[in-house]
């Protein structure tokens, strides 16, 4: 219930024992007294609600945030992406558009919230953005910063000609080939594979246009190739395409033999493809690899449940096949 106009969520700034009556300052004015001042202009006001760990957010970073936006005395966000599960990367200086959000982001660190306060300059300006903001007005963010990826390198590295990227040092090359497995990482765990698989193509082209200078540099290079290819595997499975995700498996194998994920995956697509007798050695190879495995077992587990219904679906249908000729005979 709201008490002089002021709804209850914006009570909290006001002291308990002190009642808010209309000739006196506003809830976002007495907020802006317990708030850091950004910028020192009074533009940009912040308050720390949880700390965050780790280093802060870097220009051109991207960045995935849960944020509502308040108009003064609404208890409803006029903006809101907290609904979203797992809220989508937005690039700093292209998709982030509130030069005051942009401006917070920049202070935060990862698994932080915060609380900011923009004045119009740094929000909406004088006109707004009618509907769902009035001319002029001071808004209100709550925003937590989940996670953020630094794409600078790989921004820069794209903007090359294909000729300038294969002089960039291997050391600057391997870390965009981070980042790609990064983006493609945090994909799939939104489970946009398609959008993962991309990355991670993207990644091993970029490893297997570099020309090494000497034996060392290829092998290294070839085993910086090996999660890709493990992730391709499993990403394609998520696709139900099992004869691609055999084939990424396999190459895996070529770099490492013994890789128990690996021979896994191949596994694991050979028994989508109905081949069991592959699905099982495959994954008895990668039992002898970590014996005590609970998706190794459990998938083998399944394999012979379902080797058991396919031989007896078999037996039942040469049993029929015979019974049909000798009754023909007859």
């Amino acid at each position: 219930m709201s008490k002089n106009g002021v709804p209850p969520r914006l009570q909290q700034f006001y002291p308990v024992d002190e009642r808010p009556s209309p000739d006196r300052q506003s809830p976002y004015q007495r907020l802006a007294r317990q708030m850091q001042d950004v910028l020192g202009d009074g533009g940009v006001l912040k308050e720390v609600i949880r700390e965050g760990e780790g280093p802060l957010v870097p220009e051109n970073a991207s960045v995935a945030v849960h944020y509502s936006g308040y108009l003064e005395y609404a208890d409803r966000p006029f903006d809101t992406n907290c609904y979203m599960k797992f809220p989508r990367l937005m690039k700093l200086g292209k998709d982030v558009t509130l030069w005051g959000l942009e401006v917070g982001l920049l202070t935060m660190k990862k698994g932080e919230f915060s609380r900011f306060l923009f004045l119009p300059r740094y929000a909406y300006g004088r006109l707004g953005c009618p509907p769902l903001t009035p001319p002029s007005a001071t808004v209100l963010f709550e925003v937590q910063l989940i996670d953020f990826l630094d794409s600078a390198e790989v921004d820069d590295f794209f903007s090359r000609t294909p000729d300038e990227q294969s002089e960039v040092p291997l050391p600057r090359l391997l870390k965009v080939v981070d980042t790609e497995r990064g983006f493609g990482n945090r994909l799939f765990n939104q489970r946009h594979y398609e959008d993962a698989k991309d990355r991670y193509k993207q990644a091993v082209t970029l490893l297997k246009n570099r020309e090494p200078v000497d034996e060392v540099q290829k092998r290294d290079i070839e085993a910086l190739k090996l999660p890709f290819f493990l992730n391709l595997s499993l990403t394609l499975l998520r696709l139900e395409q099992p004869a691609k995700a055999l084939a990424y498996g396999k190459k895996a194998l070529e770099i490492d033999a013994r890789n128990a994920k690996a021979l896994f995956r191949c596994g694991q697509a050979c028994f989508e493809l109905g081949d069991y007798e592959k699905a099982r050695h495959f994954l008895v190879m990668a039992q002898a690899e970590k014996p005590f495995d609970a998706d190794i077992n459990n998938q083998l587990k399944k394999l012979a449940s379902h080797y058991r219904h396919y031989t007896e679906k078999e037996k039942e249908m040469c049993t029929k096949m015979f019974a049909d000729f000798h009754a023909s005979e007859k």
